[in-house]
């Protein structure tokens, strides 16, 4: 399993807009295969600041299968356009859990 984090700056004033778009975006990312599941969490220091977490099957799955798909370029749209600066975005594997 590979963990996908996202660390995203969004605009401020523009938080309500982005979580309503993203209620939406959840949806398309949903469809690859290879995606296992995801939360968005925020910042309770920086409420502008959001990190998106994606559980993922594969690092392909992620960065071949939703990056090449029809269901990014919506992403994108729905998106990327509340950033600044644009997102890190890096990819984990479990050393160790408590996770059962």
């Amino acid at each position: 399993m590979i963990l996908e984090v996202a660390h995203l700056d969004v605009t401020p004033g523009r938080e309500a807009d982005f979580e309503s778009a993203f209620g939406v975006a959840q949806a398309l990312i949903s469809t690859i295969d290879g995606y296992l599941e995801h939360e968005l969490q925020r910042c309770l220091e920086r409420p502008n600041r959001y990190v998106l977490l994606v559980r993922w099957n594969s690092l392909e799955a992620h960065t071949q299968g939703f990056r090449g798909s029809p269901q990014y370029q919506q992403w994108k749209a729905l998106l990327h356009h509340f950033y600044d600066p644009f997102p890190t975005v890096e990819h984990y594997r479990a050393v160790e859990s408590s996770r059962s």
